[in-house]
């Protein structure tokens, strides 16, 4: 007999206001370094920075906290970009050959930056190409009324700013050069002069401008009287040009690395370069691509200029030299030379302050005031990959003592920034409460980041290289060798992409808050504990070595080698100091880890099982091994090369028989039943009542081979003070769920904090789950009897959170890859369940708990599930009741990068990698957003003509500045819907997520059962297993519901 199940009625109004008020997406801000930047700009007025991207990204940078993105809706590279002075207003050239004018929106509603016109150069038929017309060069003028464009052609074009309308008449041909001037044959490329190179506004007088072509010839142009004022005919390809601050002399670069200064007279004549330099000569050089004259109150100018290296030697070298009199330093970076651009005064004298060379992968910035020319590190704009991204880990709340101690230790290793780029006020309220991002890295470092704002600022970092015997001493012993021949070099920069020993890497971090205790666990099964200290020291590291096989036969690890520490003490400076290293072994990559400081213990767990370990008494407590005699895989590890084709060509042929076999089951063509379905389904469409939901047809899921490779990884861990034993007695627990779908469940014996040095810490293995799907378990997490999640270590006893409920019945809380689902505790009886698989077609890749809290009232708060799955969207459940609430695409599902490196915050934020260099912040919450707040003076009166009217364009800014500061309310609803939700609230028949009294569990259409086991239901004569490497057969206590 069929049975047709129908849901409550539909979408209530009064929750549907309340969900509103408590979810909405947004996509914030960008943290890092832009991804491919191809293009740079200064606005010395405004003190604007702005960088263009490969992707068409437009981003304008200040003091830290303004920011102003936005993007063209051509996805092209953005190949130039100029300010128009002090006006807020951005120029830039695609490589598509448009120009397109931003500008800074300071006026009421949402500022931003946005576009407001953009023009194309028009081809003339008959006389030029288009490559002809194609811009190479541009010049605004510095009063910004007058644009000049400089084309492939050899012309030049000019357009009145800022409405982009182009003055025909005024264009310079090279006809007009050559009848006003004799030009050598050897200058001119058939009947044109060639492309033209650089384009410089003479420094006194607005209506002259240098012209330089590619092949060497440079012309002083009068503007106004359309002549020719002065050759200078140079004998190398020109590359770029540069102006004196008095005017009488200028400077050209050349494509054989070298430079040569030019004088410049009044009277009409043919100019000879009065010194020419090749200062990496004599042997041949690469070509020097811009080049900068400074003047300085002490006489000796500044010459800076990128590229000039000799080829043989140092051609890959990618540099930036900076030469004043005798004092000369090659700036040798790791990523190639975009553009730079000095920052210096406007008065007498030029006295440049600072150098901002941007690279391919980070923003570096030198101090030329200060002896020696140090870099100044950025407080913004950090490259997060200055070695690759491992692992992240965010802390929300962070204790002020805690944030106190380690900035304090961050400003041991570098002192406070004095930004030069400082334009634009961060209006933003000071955060309530400071966030902590941690990124671990390939190399072995660990990143903190201030990510409470708009500005993700680096902190302090880690490095855990120096505790084990790697070759980095030696290769810097080279270095430093190298550095002292000729030419100067100075290493400049973090970036990094090549590590030592892939070994270092990163793969968990776990810190408590509270008491400062950060676990960090690598690559080759390293388990660091370390302890925040604000002194120096130098002291042995404990080591310990826990065997994570228990001498199981057959299997053999193919691996790499664990990481050999080194012997005696080891200084530290102020910081996190490790005091024990726990070895796994096989040094497998650890894949989970957990810190319980009031516990004093930290599990760990890698593709062979986990581990628990005692570091107050120095002692492991636990080891259990999860292999399954088929993980062969597991024994291999993530750098070994060795594979078994005879094992992949077995397991590719067992699924094809499965999924055979399972399709001629489930194909019945003619089946009485399929045509049951059939008209049931037609019944319910026509008859069905409009207001009520239907539950959706759900995915048959095939149950997991339990000889799957890899079937043995611990995917979580965790503790819990809840009910284990028994429904009266409380205790601390260890969970831990591996990826065939088993989930440990460890009862503990912790003594007191008065006897942790006379008792160890004991485990006995209490429940042992088997979902019969198999689905990995993602995470596990204990609810106390109102259904809220346990507080964290220390937040009880310091009187930091309410005590959890002790009184009604605990839950757990296991997310599966495919499903989750809430047991009650200590019976393991399944209580509540969403079908994620099955309902939606999608896999769990991330979980996490968050509370939301609401708009309308800062008294209300619902706790939810967040979830991403591998379709790039997030689903917020109720929790315990597990309904569904709201659910938004966040990322592309082909973006398989991003969907790993997700993060989620407790209060509804998170952050995902869109390049290897930036994070993408997004916030769930409709009450905490993280966006700027900002505000540029700006002097638009110095433009003249019509004002410029915005353009239809499809490119909206990607983020705005925000109507509310960091987590500040944003309050959106009117007085009236605010009594009524607030009566919403108070209501007791309102049906709240959280309460789970009327849930009953949905077991239709199962096909599968778990195994649960409990082992501490034991009669009294047999006493407690405590071998948990010897388990004893249990009972089964369950078998009714699915997973």
């Amino acid at each position: 007999m069929m049975k047709f199940r129908f849901r409550r009625q539909g979408n209530d109004p009064q929750r549907e206001r309340i969900k509103q008020d408590l979810f909405a997406f947004n996509k914030t801000v960008q943290h890092g370094f832009p991804n491919q930047p191809s293009a740079l700009a200064y606005d010395p007025k405004l003190r604007l920075m702005a960088i263009g991207t490969k992707s068409g990204a437009v981003k304008v940078y200040g003091a830290p906290g303004v920011e102003f993105t936005s993007h063209h809706k051509e996805t092209a590279t953005v190949t130039q970009m100029h300010f128009l002075l002090g006006q807020g207003r951005l120029l830039s050239l695609l490589d598509d050959n448009t120009l397109h004018l931003w500008e800074i929106n300071v006026g009421e509603g949402s500022p931003g930056l946005e576009e407001v016109g953009s023009f194309c150069l028009p081809g003339r038929p008959g006389f030029e190409s288009t490559s002809a017309t194609r811009v190479t060069v541009i010049l605004l003028k510095r009063s910004c009324d007058l644009l000049c464009l400089g084309t492939e052609g050899g012309g030049v074009h000019f357009l009145e700013m800022p409405t982009l309308t182009l003055l025909d008449t005024q264009a310079l041909v090279h006809d007009h050069i050559m009848q006003r001037s004799v030009v050598p044959e050897e200058y001119k490329c058939g009947k044109s002069l060639g492309p033209v190179e650089s384009l410089r506004e003479h420094p006194r007088c607005p209506n002259k401008m240098l012209i330089g072509y590619s092949r060497g010839l440079v012309v002083l142009w009068n503007y106004s009287s359309r002549k020719v004022e002065n050759l200078f005919l140079g004998n190398q390809q020109l590359e770029s040009l540069g102006w004196e601050r008095s005017g009488k002399t200028f400077v050209s670069s050349h494509s054989d690395g070298s430079y040569m200064t030019w004088p410049v007279s009044s009277a009409l004549s043919t100019q000879q370069p009065s010194t020419s330099v090749i200062p990496y000569g004599p042997f041949p050089c690469k070509a020097i691509n811009k080049i900068v004259w400074r003047t300085t109150e002490s006489g000796a100018p500044l010459v800076v200029f990128s590229g000039g290296m000799p080829r043989a030697s140092y051609g890959d070298r990618h540099c930036v030299t900076v030469l004043q009199e005798k004092m000369q330093v090659t700036l040798d970076f790791t990523s190639r030379v975009i553009d730079f651009f000095t920052i210096h005064l406007i008065p007498q004298f030029d006295n440049p302050s600072a150098l901002v060379v941007l690279l391919e992968e980070e923003l570096v910035a030198i101090d030329l005031q200060t002896v020696g020319w140090p870099t100044i590190p950025c407080p913004y704009l950090a490259p997060l990959h200055s070695s690759a991204i491992t692992c992240s880990y965010h802390i929300s709340n962070v204790p002020p003592k805690l944030w106190e101690r380690v900035v304090a230790a961050g400003l041991h290793q570098s002192p406070p920034p004095t930004w030069p780029i400082n334009g634009g006020k961060d209006l933003a309220l000071e955060p309530k409460h400071n966030g902590l991002l941690l990124t671990g890295h390939e190399d072995g470092t660990v990143r903190f980041w201030d990510a409470s704002g708009v500005s993700l600022k680096p902190l302090y970092k880690l490095s855990t290289a120096n505790i084990f015997q790697t070759d980095c001493d030696h290769n810097d012993g080279l270095m430093q060798g190298a550095e002292e021949e000729w030419p100067p070099f100075r290493k400049v920069g973090c970036f990094d992409p090549y590590s030592d020993d892939p070994r270092l890497g990163i793969q968990k971090i776990g810190l408590c808050k509270y008491s400062g205790k950060l676990v960090v666990a690598g690559t080759a099964g390293q388990v660091l504990v370390m302890d925040l200290s604000e002194e120096m020291s130098a002291h042995v590291i404990n080591i310990a070595t826990i065997d994570l096989l228990q001498d199981r036969e057959g299997f053999t690890w193919k691996g790499h080698d664990r990481l050999a520490p080194k012997t005696g003490p080891i200084s530290f400076p102020p910081g996190f100091h490790p005091f024990l290293l726990v070895q796994c072994m096989p040094p497998a990559a650890v894949t989970a880890v957990t810190l319980h400081a009031e516990w004093n213990l930290v599990a760990f767990g890698t593709s062979h099982g986990f581990g628990l370990f005692d570091y107050h008494r120095r002692s492991p407590v636990l080891a259990r091994c999860t292999l399954h005699p088929n993980d062969s895989l597991a024994m291999e590890g993530p750098l070994s090369r060795v594979k078994s084709l005879k094992k992949s060509l077995r397991q590719s042929f067992r699924r094809i028989r499965k999924s055979r076999v399972s399709g001629k089951k489930r194909v019945v063509v003619s089946s009485p039943t399929s045509k049951v379905q059939e008209a049931n389904a037609q019944l319910a469409e026509q008859a069905g009542p409009h207001d009520v939901e239907v539950t959706p047809v759900q995915r048959r899921i095939e149950p997991r081979s339990a000889d799957d490779s890899l079937s043995g990884v611990v995917r979580c861990l965790c503790f819990a003070d809840t009910f284990l034993r028994d429904g009266t007695h409380h205790g601390p627990t260890m969970w831990a769920g591996t990826n065939s779908g088993s989930v440990y469940a460890y009862a503990l014996e912790v003594p007191s904090q008065e006897k942790f040095s006379e008792h160890s810490v004991e485990a006995v293995l209490g429940k042992e789950i088997q979902l019969m799907h198999r689905a990995p378990v993602v995470a596990i997490a204990v609810l106390d009897g109102r259904g809220n999640p346990l507080p964290e270590p220390y937040e009880v006893s310091r009187d930091l959170a309410k005590a959890p409920d002790m009184q009604g019945s605990h839950s757990v809380l296991i997310a599966s890859e495919e499903q989750f689902k809430v047991f009650t505790l200590p019976k393991v009886s399944a209580k509540t369940k969403f079908k994620l698989t099955a309902h939606e077609g999608c896999r769990v890749r991330k979980v996490a708990l968050a509370s939301f809290t609401s708009v309308s009232s800062e008294e209300y708060c619902e706790n939810g599930l967040v979830c991403l799955t591998n379709l790039g969207d997030i689903h917020v459940f109720s929790v315990p009741a597990l309904r569904p609430q709201v659910r938004y695409d966040c990322i592309r599902k082909e973006d398989i990068s991003g969907i790993a490196s997700c993060v989620f915050t407790k209060t509804g934020q998170g952050f995902y990698l869109i390049s290897p260099s930036e994070f993408e912040r997004f916030s769930l919450s409709a009450r905490v957003v993280t966006q700027p707040l900002c505000s540029v003076d700006v002097d638009r009166a110095l433009c003249t003509g019509p004002p410029v009217r915005p353009v239809a364009t499809a490119a909206t800014p990607i983020l705005h500045v925000a109507l509310q500061s960091v987590g500040h309310v944003m309050n959106s609803a009117h007085s009236s819907g605010n009594s009524e939700i607030q009566a919403g609230l108070s209501s007791p028949a309102l049906d709240s997520p959280n309460s789970s009294a009327d849930i009953t569990l949905d077991t239709t259409g199962d096909i599968t059962v778990e195994d649960v086991k409990d082992f501490l239901t034991v009669s009294p004569a047999q006493g407690l297993q405590t071998n948990a490497c010897a388990l004893p057969g249990g009972q089964l206590i369950h078998s009714s519901s699915s997973l």
